[in-house]
């Protein structure tokens, strides 16, 4: 008889309510894709790239030269005050950031050890704990903020614990964590082993003109941090699945051990695709527009009808940050 590893965990409640969605013509606001298609020029560099002799066989396995070259110079423009990371040692080519998270996690969790998880949380944080033998140690986000109350992870914290898995952009509420909350962060793993994982796949959606922040930006952080992101949720590509990872050598040969027996790498003609398209930006301006798009999808909502009456019904509605 098979004895299920996640004998409580069923459908994903994503899956359950995407299919409802498509069943009743509903609004699907369940999940994280959007409903328009990835810029054209993409869209082009991918037909160019799946119809030319060449582009067809196995990428290295941390991923295209060419992608992460790319990706390297864009993070170096967009994060100025942290140095640009080496695209040869520190960058990661993975199936979506969901493998990132995935290979992270059966990369440094042995069986016993904590990994500390802020919840509401992303569906996938626990049960990836829990299939390398770990265990979650949830720490609750208080509303209306969402902001993680330090002291409570501070307590969550044991011998134990290998990991802290933060989240910002805030995936479901929007929250964004403060140039404070990374400092309370940096200080809480002083002088202990304890990594971070960073999920910034929204990286791009901070509203209000507040500027992104990420854990790299942070000298102690980024030398304990694996920092994810996404194409998908970047250029609205979510059935590409494409993402990479960022951390310091020693954590991405780390990463790289699990990434070659899953995976091996990911789509040639789609990596070539997304350097085209970064090589091209050099100014950034689709990363860079993307918080001003979302954000008056926001306001427009924020100031509708459709919002007044969900106050009507009694529900809390709160304006998110990202």
């Amino acid at each position: 008889m098979l004895l299920s590893k996640l004998p409580d965990v069923g459908v994903s409640i994503f899956s359950q309510m995407t299919l409802l969605a498509q069943q009743t013509g509903a609004i699907n606001l369940a999940q994280g894709f959007p409903d328009y298609d990835p810029p054209l020029a993409l869209r082009e560099a991918l037909a160019r790239h799946a119809l030319a002799a060449g582009s067809h066989q196995y990428a290295p396995m941390p991923g295209l030269p060419r992608l992460r070259a790319a990706i390297a110079a864009q993070v170096g423009r967009l994060q100025p005050d942290a140095p640009a990371p080496d695209p040869d040692a520190e960058v990661s080519i993975t199936a979506g950031a969901t493998e990132a998270l995935y290979g992270v996690l059966a990369a440094v969790v042995r069986p016993g050890d904590e990994v500390i998880i802020l919840e509401p949380a992303y569906d996938l944080y626990g049960p990836a704990v829990r299939l390398q033998g770990g265990v979650p140690r949830y720490v609750r986000l208080p509303a209306p903020s969402f902001r993680p109350d330090w002291d409570a992870v501070r307590a969550a914290l044991s011998p134990r614990t290998r990991l802290i898995m933060v989240n910002s952009p805030h995936n479901p509420s929007g929250a964004v964590f403060s140039l404070a909350d990374w400092e309370a962060l940096a200080a809480l793993v002083e002088g202990t082993d304890v990594l971070v994982l960073s999920d910034e796949v929204y990286e791009h959606l901070v509203f209000d003109g507040v500027p992104p922040r990420s854990a790299r930006q942070h000298p102690a952080l980024r030398a304990r941090s694996f920092v994810l992101s996404s194409f998908g949720k970047t250029y609205h590509a979510t059935g590409w699945k494409v993402g990479y990872c960022l951390a310091p050598p020693a954590l991405s040969a780390e990463l790289r051990r699990v990434h070659q027996f899953v995976t091996f790498s990911v789509s040639t003609p789609t990596q070539h695709a997304l350097a085209d398209v970064l090589e091209a930006d050099t100014t950034d301006a689709h990363a860079r527009g993307l918080a001003g798009f979302y954000q008056a999808k926001r306001d427009e909502f924020a100031g509708s009808k459709s919002l007044q009456t969900l106050y009507d019904e009694r529900l809390n509605c709160f304006i998110s940050s990202g």
